[in-house]
């Protein structure tokens, strides 16, 4: 099987690591992985903040770089949630109304694609370390995302996943919102990593690296003995 993969913003520029295991992941799955150099951004930072016009301008060319009818995996279910439930309002009826309909068909967050599509749920990855695990707002509530993420978590080794209360709680970010109300949205971070914290677990573990990002820095700033690391990275541990 050939698969795309989208590589959003947030990994692009922050965690580009995070985007390399993904697709050493792939490949040792015996997927052949496509990436197209030219994508960029999917829009959905324009579209949340109401610049429409912009929003489908990004948008156009984010389906024109994706032409093929083949598998779109990515590592943020916020990106690919936003991809697959709002290009709806800016293609619909437009010239390019089938293409973003087979985009919406093919593009998948990627432990949904590796547990539903590829199915494969051991990629013997080996993680010694107490986890728990925060299920991001896009992730269950926009994309749909079920036990995936925890299926692929079970079967690395020496990794013990801990639940924490609240766990599907906001943890605050929600992009703009952290800028606009940045006093709630602090105060969010706050509740997530004591939450965390009190599961005596030494990582917070998520699909998506936005949620990540903004615990991480609450937990910086207050020197939390606590970290952040994105589930493709836990993934991409002990075997390379």
């Amino acid at each position: 099987m050939v698969v795309d993969v989208f590589i959003p913003c947030f990994i692009d520029q922050m965690y580009p690591q995070t985007g390399i295991n993904m697709v050493k992941i792939l490949q040792k799955a015996k997927l052949k992985v496509n990436y197209n150099p030219n994508q960029t951004c999917c829009g959905q930072m324009a579209f949340n903040s109401g610049f429409m016009d912009e929003a489908k301008a990004i948008g156009e060319k984010f389906i024109k770089d994706f032409p093929n009818d083949r598998p779109v995996v990515g590592p943020s279910a916020s990106c690919v949630g936003y991809v697959r439930n709002y290009y709806q309002q800016l293609f619909h009826n437009t010239a390019l109304h089938n293409e973003y309909k087979q985009l919406k068909r093919n593009i998948y967050e990627f432990t949904d694609f590796m547990v539903n599509v590829a199915k494969v749920l051991d990629v013997g990855a080996e993680f010694p370390h107490k986890v728990t695990f925060h299920d991001s707002c896009a992730a269950t509530r926009e994309y749909g995302l079920t036990d995936q993420p925890r299926l692929l978590l079970s079967k690395v080794k020496g990794l013990q996943l801990i639940e924490m209360e609240e766990r599907s709680v906001c943890c605050g970010f929600g992009g703009t919102f952290s800028v606009k109300h940045e006093a709630i949205s602090v105060a969010m971070a706050k509740h997530k990593v004591e939450n965390a914290l009190a599961t005596g677990a030494e990582y917070i573990v998520s699909t998506d690296a936005s949620c990540l990002m903004h615990q991480q820095a609450y937990i910086s700033k207050n020197n939390i003995p606590l970290k952040t690391i994105h589930l493709i990275d836990v993934l991409a541990s002990g075997w390379e």
